[in-house]
């Protein structure tokens, strides 16, 4: 099937590049939203960590991160390394506020080892984003380490080995697209900024530095404004008196998302929340989101109303409290397409572009109310870059961009306030040469139209229509093997691990299986522990009528009432069966039991 599935995908984009051939159509992929993303948080669990992260800075920010992520489509994974992978979750969906507070979990859970490999790290987060990222999401990479690498010599790997590793790796991230934040840890002193510099700048991510959890607000707020194209909005720092303080909370306009307020002290904090009709929001509610930690609480108004808001924060005397806050936008600046294709110095290109959410032009004037409009302009010629204000008509942008010379340009549209910006996809303007500028096609001489007058291009119809017959044909099969690719679970299923050789039994694992679609390995259940490794050919796929189909192509055995079972093709699983499947690499069982 995946073979069958490659071959359509290719003889479909066959088809659309002979299309665009006979009829002069240009091609246009559509990229990313950018309003939600799959990101990766990798961690060094090293011994070194204990003196370089003392406070477990690293936790704190990975949790961080998970709760301001919104609960809507984004997928997180986690990644623990020293000299290998010690523990690795699976890119997940994240539905719910239990979901996120399974990955917080998972993250207090991780352990240190000996070693240290920075390589290691980098090449598995880059394999779990290929692995399992939506492709209508933002792929992104956040690396927590001192950036020093200690090897083990037992294993004859060189330093000169890792270097090579970790650029092959940055390569990769670089091609395709998974930009790499790195967040130093110096609490000792020793942080390598030189090689997490270096990871970020050819990732296109940027590089950070703490020794302490009261810089992570800043932190990952700047990493979600650059990585979504949202702004830092500072609200108030003082020192807490120790009685009820109010603190104005300005939602600009009906298009926020969310609003994501981080209150950073070093004590325990107290809080009241009001939207602007005076009327108490309970904290939590369906409406508010809130997390608390050691270094940091987090409120997430969902859809709030626009107006002034009022949080009142209650913190111990001479506490010093830091509030920031940072939305999340459903919105993307689409620029109308350019009339001619054809151009030459002097010509004067209108441009014109407007916000829109899930491809509908928004019409919300408070919106662009405070917003300004830039047309960037790079020269590809001369390697030279430019900007031209435009004009900000309540409902879009306009301006105008006039050609100075016969080069190739890059043009796109940068929009901003001070809460958010977004850009529009680059255009290319080619003037570079006289095939590029526009030509004026010379006319036939009077009296001849006959004899210049074409045959109508009977062979180009009959070949569109073939190729429009083919799409068609392909369009309804790859959306049959789409919705077989997405269907859904039902249920959950629990798993308990047993040691063969000691009898130990681990305590069962309950996983939800809605947060699948399509299917799902075992492997992946098992949270990617290498020891499982021979369970990746172990898939579960949703059956008809509330079941599940399990398939084994691999080596382990799988009994169900002590009957060993031939699985290979395909065998249902109906509401509270329970199998045992016995690994070949280790002494090792897994018994799975499936609950609706």
């Amino acid at each position: 099937m995946i073979r069958l599935s490659k071959l359509v995908r290719n003889l479909l984009c066959v088809a659309l590049l002979l299309g665009s051939v006979m009829t002069g159509a240009n091609l246009v992929f559509a990229g990313t939203s950018g309003s939600n993303m799959d990101a990766v948080l990798v961690v060094d669990v090293s011994n070194s960590m204990s003196q370089s992260d003392k406070n477990k800075v690293s936790n704190e920010a990975m949790k961080m991160f998970v709760d301001m992520t919104s609960i809507q489509a984004n997928k997180i994974g986690i990644i623990s390394y020293t000299d290998k992978i010690e523990r690795e979750k699976a890119m997940i969906q994240v539905n719910s506020e239990q979901d996120k507070n399974e990955i917080k979990a998972f993250i207090d859970s991780l352990q240190k080892g000996a070693y240290t490999d920075i390589s290691v790290g980098v090449k598995e987060a880059v394999k779990i984003l290929d692995a399992g990222r939506d492709r209508a999401n933002s792929p992104i990479i956040v690396l927590l380490a001192d950036g020093n690498n200690y090897l083990n010599e037992a294993s004859n790997r060189t330093q000169a080995m890792s270097d090579q590793d970790l650029q092959d790796s940055i390569q990769q991230a670089k091609s395709k697209g998974y930009p790499i934040y790195t967040i130093g840890l110096n609490a000792d002193g020793q942080l390598n900024r030189t090689t997490l510099e270096q990871i970020a700048k050819e990732t296109n991510g940027k590089f950070f530095e703490t020794s302490t959890a009261d810089n992570l607000p800043q932190i990952l707020s700047e990493i979600f404004a650059n990585h979504l194209k949202l702004k830092v909005v500072p609200i108030t720092n003082f020192t807490s008196n120790g009685q009820i303080q109010d603190v104005a909370i300005p939602i600009p306009n009906a298009n926020v998302m969310e609003a994501n307020i981080s209150i950073m002290s070093q004590k325990s904090v107290e809080v009241k929340l009001f939207d602007p009709s005076g009327k108490e929001i309970h904290i939590p509610s369906d409406q508010v989101r809130f997390s608390r930690s050691s270094a940091y609480s987090m409120i997430k108004i969902v859809k709030p109303q626009q107006g002034e808001w009022n949080l009142q924060v209650k913190g111990v005397p001479q506490d010093k409290i830091d509030i920031n806050m940072i939305f999340n936008y459903d919105l993307q600046l689409e620029m109308e397409p350019i009339a001619s294709n054809a151009f030459k110095a002097g010509d004067v290109i209108p441009v014109k572009a407007a916000l829109a959410s899930n491809g509908q032009k928004v019409a919300s004037p408070e919106l662009y109310n405070q917003m300004k409009a830039t047309l960037l302009i790079n020269d590809l010629t001369d390697q030279k870059t430019s900007e031209v204000e435009i004009t900000n008509t309540g409902s879009g942008f306009e301006g105008s961009f006039t050609i100075p010379a016969d080069h190739k340009y890059e043009i796109r549209i940068k929009a901003e306030d001070t809460s958010f910006y977004r850009e529009t996809p680059p255009v290319t303007v080619d003037a570079s040469s006289a095939a590029g500028g526009a030509t004026t096609p010379t006319p036939p001489p009077a009296g001849d139209s006959a004899a210049t007058e074409e045959p109508f291009p009977w062979l180009t119809v009959v070949i569109i229509a073939l190729i429009v017959i083919l799409l068609v044909a392909l369009a309804l099969y790859l959306l049959s093997i789409w919705r077989k690719a997405n269907k859904g679970f039902i249920g959950q299923i629990a798993i308990e691990i047993v040691d063969e050789d000691t009898g130990d039994k681990s305590n069962p694992q309950y996983k939800k299986l809605n947060a699948f679609k399509g299917k799902v390995k075992l492997h992946q259940l098992l949270q990617l522990a290498p020891e499982f490794q021979e369970t990746d050919k172990v898939v579960f796929l949703p059956g008809k009528n509330d079941t599940l189909i399990i398939e084994n192509r691999s080596s382990c055995r799988i009994e169900k009432g002590g009957r060993v079972l031939d699985v290979s093709k395909g065998k249902e699983l109906k509401k509270n069966d329970r199998i045992k499947i016995s690994l070949s690499s280790v002494n090792k069982s897994v018994f799975v039991d499936y609950i609706v």
